[in-house]
């Protein structure tokens, strides 16, 4: 018997109360994560990726619903789980790293406080433990002399440092699944591609299963196993990293990678970065058929009347989970 994967979501939806009636913000989403991989979700501000993460980790605004579909950890069904069990899953069994770490963090707390809070809640260290081990884990995410830094408040430190103790506070338990959404977006690049360094050398030490919720395709190139692009809160394209990036086949995601800067391309030489027409619809707005219609170079009819369902992608040499939801995609469906 196969080994059930680490996470598995299926046909989840999710819609928010609004002064005009419910909005879906998400819309049959299914993903899955195996242990030691890392799947990055990427598309635009507000497609629903950072909603299905927060759903996740039980952790939806109070006007957010789970309307349907499964969420299941090893198995478990989390959606299913008294509030207080699933509260105690969350640091130990899953954690997440938040985008903001400027914010995340008690400003009036120092930073050894902070994570050594995640042992004494879930009752895995002393207090003198707990001290020991939130110094070991500052050095695990190379803050330099955690000694001295472990009596830190936050606004003693950097952004990149702040956000290596937002790492810390999540792996502290050692979970088997993490997630991180957009934890690089307010760090400068040099920063950033140390952190993305770090969150890799994490994972192979502690085989930890990630998903990464992320606009950006050069991060996603950098740390991901497997692409989930969504649309509208809905998967449009998901395969391996290479399939998705090297040869997209929903018009959305080519039209992602097409407005991606060039090396050597400058306003001086005339180039001209290409950009995806038209805008996302509306909060509340009811639209059929596929959601990209409006803005797609390749819409006719049908995608005016039919949701595409996801399906493989045909074109040889696609790998075996390669699938895009789209009624006219690039290389055709199985």
């Amino acid at each position: 018997m196969s080994e059930l994967p680490l996470l598995e979501i299926d046909g989840l939806a999710i819609s928010f109360q609004t002064p005009r009636g419910p909005v879906r913000a998400v819309d049959g989403v299914s993903l899955r994560v195996e242990r030691g991989q890392t799947v990055c979700v990427a598309g635009e501000s507000g497609c629903g990726k950072s909603v299905t993460a927060l759903s996740v980790m039980g952790l939806l605004p109070d006007a957010g619903r789970v309307e349907a579909g499964s969420i299941r950890l090893r198995g478990v069904d989390l959606l299913a789980l008294p509030p207080r069990e699933r509260r105690s899953l969350r640091g130990r069994a899953l954690s997440m790293v938040f985008q903001e770490p400027m914010t995340a963090l008690n400003p009036v707390l120092t930073i050894g406080a902070q994570v050594a809070e995640v042992f004494a809640i879930h009752g895995t260290a002393t207090r003198r433990e707990a001290r020991e081990r939130t110094i070991a884990l500052l050095r695990q995410v190379r803050i330099a002399d955690p000694e001295r830094r472990v009596d830190d408040y936050p606004h003693q430190l950097s952004g990149g440092m702040k956000q290596r103790v937002m790492i810390a506070l999540a792996l502290a338990n050692r979970p088997e699944l993490l997630i991180a959404d957009e934890p690089t977006t307010a760090l400068d690049v040099t920063i950033q591609a140390q952190v993305l360094d770090l969150l890799r050398d994490l994972q192979r030490e502690l085989s930890t299963g990630i998903v990464f919720v992320t606009h950006d395709l050069a991060v996603v190139a950098e740390i991901a196993d497997r692409v989930v692009v969504m649309v509208g809160g809905r998967v449009v394209e998901e395969g391996s990293v290479f399939d998705v990036l090297e040869r997209p086949a929903h018009p959305y995601t080519i039209g992602l990678l097409g407005a991606r800067p060039r090396p050597g391309q400058t306003r001086r030489g005339g180039a001209r970065l290409e950009v995806i027409p038209g805008a996302v619809p509306a909060d509340g707005t009811r639209v059929e058929g596929c959601r990209y219609q409006a803005r797609c170079p390749r819409a006719q009819a049908r995608c005016r009347t039919d949701v595409p369902a996801l399906a493989r992608v045909a074109r040889a040499g696609a790998g075996a989970g390669h699938s895009a939801a789209c009624h006219f995609p690039e290389g055709g469906l199985a």
